[in-house]
């Protein structure tokens, strides 16, 4: 059966940077280390005044083509992944594929676009409808684009104002990848919630509480699924977990979760019983809140042991690396981990492939989706090739003045002439360079 999966990727970060612990922090009157050790995060990336949801993903989507030498012709397909849309009915694809018909010779006229809704988890369903199209043979031997772009604002003063964050994952989806080929079982954990949701509005209305407990029931739903058609998961089986990242704090309960599910009925359980005893099993309780109680206490004890906290550093805190230093992406997010994965192999020397991973991506509304991937031959000189670090090394230090406007200017509902200079100089790239007759963005590429 033939192979399908991602052949590239690419990431673009918005080109400012807000300091969590040396400029948020103060400001809130906060201790630096509510963000660093708490939300595990150091910086959070921004647009410049000149960038936005298409400028940054038609860079990713530059950057990828020219590194695999591609054409408009060789892309049957463009799905744009987000829920930074600034417009009800116009795809952000058209804007990728207008912006990039200006650098290269043929146009995407007879590519699919499209575009994927479904917060954070978009970006997966997107890689799944490529998947599906290229299995299902209607391809015509083309790949298909997938780009997840967003830009995290929250209105300043809200409580997750600290995890914001913008920027673009570009992947290629392709028959005989070079990075990982996708597993055809998926799990699924997907109920109606209100969690996280912008009616009409920018910003997010967020139930923190209830969102934390949304996503990892979700979590656990879909790991259910997902084996109830593949196999039962074992610690042991995969090399690097990658779940959708808010922010790193947040990873450190779902991977604790996901942990105690696979070592339950295992020799590892059968090892730890000594130290911490044997998972609660439900039948043992007379009610729900009893069993909820001893699970809770028990996971505490859990995550104190060294065979669980060896397994965390080996397994999940290398997917976190990046997004410690940009914030969450939303739809990049889970992308991004599983970049930072195989970033973190790659300069260790490891030899991944073959080895497999398992993918938690997770939108709010709400649903999870867990599917595993098979790391294959091509995968540390694709990865090896990304510019990231020089990306998130040259952004530019905002100070909190400097955030407030540029918040200011990418606010929807607020005045749209801003008298804001840019804080970096475009060069090789895709600008906003201002609107149409029909009110309608307009896009430039910078030499």
């Amino acid at each position: 059966m033939t192979a399908v999966g991602i052949d590239a990727i690419e990431i673009w970060s918005g080109k400012l940077k807000l300091d969590l612990p040396n400029t948020f922090a103060p400001v809130k009157g906060d201790d630096p280390e509510k963000y660093t050790k708490g939300l595990g995060l150091e910086d959070s990336s921004f647009p410049d005044t000149y960038e936005d949801i298409v400028t940054m993903g038609a860079n990713a989507a530059k950057q990828l083509m020219d590194r695999k030498g591609l054409k408009p012709s060789d892309i049957g397909r463009i799905d744009v992944a987000t829920e930074s849309a600034f417009d009800h009915s116009k795809p952000v694809s058209t804007y990728i594929a207008g912006c990039l018909e200006q650098v290269y010779d043929g146009d995407f006229r007879h590519a699919n676009k499209g575009e994927r809704k479904f917060a954070c988890v978009a970006g997966t369903q997107s890689i799944d409808d490529a998947y599906n199209w290229i299995k299902a043979g209607r391809n015509r031997g083309r790949a298909a684009l997938v780009v997840a772009t967003d830009t995290a604002l929250y209105a300043r003063g809200d409580p997750g104002e600290a995890t914001q964050g913008a920027g673009a994952v570009a992947m290629l989806i392709t028959e005989e990848p070079s990075i990982v080929e996708l597993s055809t079982e998926q799990g699924y954990g997907s109920m109606d919630e209100t969690d996280f949701l912008k009616p009409n509005q920018q910003f997010p209305s967020v139930d923190g509480k209830r969102s934390m407990q949304v996503y990892l029931a979700r979590m656990r739903e879909a790991l259910e699924d997902f084996e109830s058609v593949a196999w039962d998961t074992h610690p042991e089986d995969f090399e690097y977990i990658p779940f959708h990242t808010p922010f790193p704090g947040m990873v450190r309960k779902a991977g604790l979760l996901g942990f105690r599910h696979m070592i339950r009925d295992t020799e590892i359980e059968d090892e730890l019983e000594p130290e911490i005893g044997r998972q609660p099993r439900e039948t043992d309780f007379e009610s729900r809140e009893a069993f909820e109680e001893a699970i809770r206490a028990h996971m505490d004890e859990l995550k104190r042991t060294d065979r669980y906290q060896s397994w965390y550093a080996d397994t999940i805190a290398p997917t976190l690396e990046l997004s410690r230093r940009v914030g969450n992406w939303y739809t990049g997010s889970v992308h991004i981990a599983r970049a930072s994965a195989l970033r973190h192999a790659a300069a260790n020397g490891t030899d991944l492939v073959g080895q497999k991973l398992l993918v938690g991506s997770y939108g709010s509304g709400a649903q999870a989706e867990i599917h595993a991937e098979t790391v294959r031959d091509g995968w540390k000189e694709e990865i090896e090739g990304l510019n990231i670090d020089d990306q998130l090394e040259s952004r530019y230090d905002l100070t909190w003045s400097e955030y407030e406007l540029v918040h200011d200017v990418h606010e929807y509902d607020k005045e749209t002439d801003i008298d804001v200079e840019e804080f970096t100089q475009p060069s090789g790239e895709f600008v906003f360079t201002g609107w149409g007759r029909m009110n309608e963005r307009r896009y430039d590429y910078v030499e």
